[in-house]
Formats: C-alpha cells, sequence, structure tokens
C-alpha cells in the first residue's frame, strides 16, 4: 500500500513538473519595426496600443501557395481587426536571391490584390528568425501578455489553399476564436506548405 502511495505521489509530481515546464516554454516573439509596402511607414507591433493579439502572416510576392490566399487575408483582417485583432502580413524573402521580391514588387502586389492590411519587408530576415518562419505561407497568432508577445498558434492558415468552398480545417480562424472566447488553442501547431524561406548564408541551396 506504502509503495503505491509512493508511486502515485511520484507520478503526480511528475506530471506537475512536466505542466510547468510547458507552461515556461511557451514562444514567445519580439516586437520589430518594419517598412510596409502599403503605407510606405515603419510599422511595429507597440503601434497597435489597443491589441489584444496578432495575426502574423509569413508571405511572399511569387509563391504560387501564397497568392491562393490573398483574398481570404483581406477577409480575415476585416473581420477581426474591429475585435482588437489586427492582421500583418511579412515578406523574409532574401531579396538579394529574388528580384521579384524587391520592395516595389511589394508595393505592386499591394496594388494588385487589393490588400487592406500592412505588408512589411523584413530586408534583413530577423523577423523571420525570430518566429523561425520557414516557408511561405505561414501562419501565427501571437497574444498579449503581460507586456510580452506569446505564440499561441504557428502553422497553415487553413487545409485546402487551392479550393477555399472545400476548406475542412480553418486553423488559424479557430485559434483567434478560441481565444477571444478566453479558451485555450485546441490546435496549436500544424504543418504549413508552401514556398521555402532561403535565409541568406544557405547558398548551396538557393537553386
Amino acid at each position: 500500500m506504502k509503495k503505491q502511495f509512493f508511486q502515485l505521489l511520484f507520478i503526480s509530481i511528475l506530471f506537475v513538473l512536466c505542466s510547468f515546464n510547458l507552461i515556461v516554454k511557451e514562444k514567445q516573439v519580439s516586437d520589430f519595426k518594419l517598412k510596409c509596402a502599403k503605407t510606405n511607414h515603419w510599422v511595429s507591433l507597440s503601434d497597435y496600443k489597443n491589441a489584444k493579439g496578432f495575426i502574423i502572416i509569413f508571405t511572399c510576392n511569387k509563391c504560387p501557395m501564397a497568392k491562393f490566399y490573398s483574398q481570404r487575408l483581406n477577409q480575415m483582417s476585416d473581420k477581426y481587426k474591429t475585435v482588437g485583432i489586427p492582421l500583418i502580413a511579412i515578406n523574409s524573402m532574401d531579396t538579394l536571391a529574388y528580384a521579384e521580391e524587391s520592395f516595389k514588387k511589394m508595393q505592386n502586389k499591394v496594388k494588385t490584390d487589393k490588400l487592406n492590411f500592412p505588408y512589411l519587408q523584413d530586408k534583413k530576415q530577423v523577423v523571420g528568425k525570430n518566429f523561425k518562419a520557414s516557408v511561405t505561407p505561414q501562419a501565427f497568432v501571437i497574444w498579449k501578455q503581460n507586456n510580452k508577445y506569446i505564440v499561441k498558434y504557428e502553422g497553415s492558415i487553413d487545409d485546402n489553399a487551392g479550393d477555399y468552398q472545400n476548406v475542412k480545417n480553418h486553423f488559424l480562424t479557430n485559434a483567434v476564436d478560441q481565444l477571444l472566447k478566453g479558451n485555450e488553442v485546441f490546435i496549436k501547431n500544424s504543418e504549413p506548405f508552401g514556398c521555402r524561406i532561403f535565409y541568406r548564408g544557405i547558398i548551396d541551396k538557393m537553386k
């Protein structure tokens, strides 16, 4: 009986410690200041004083997968900015390797796709590395907690880039809706699919 008691106590302590580690290891990201192709002004998270959190989308000009999402992102921006969740898109592609990702081409995309949200250039790729973004498009939901930016969701926008009518899992908007209700995000991660973000220094893979 005593042996069973100590085994149960050990399991309980282990569970508490694991839970504590999960809380402590929640991913945080830093504020940034990047130039916006839509307004030609500099934008940072701290500009949005009343924001509860943010939808951050790493995207680009050229990627076929990213192109599918422009209008969906416009709709999300319209919906969530009214409840304190601005949508911000960031282009972290290497402009030295890919001329089509230039700031001028970003401005063209804003006009062509009639983007209604900030589209920022991460020219030095610092923000992409901070988020550990790997492909375009890749979505993050970050929440403001005690003056920190905590990542609550990262991965795909949804599970069907090419056919919006047949999306079964709205990973991104589900995460935002759950947080707005004061709940934990049920699916915190999903596999993003798209064009790889090559960071400078990986020249041998830039083909």
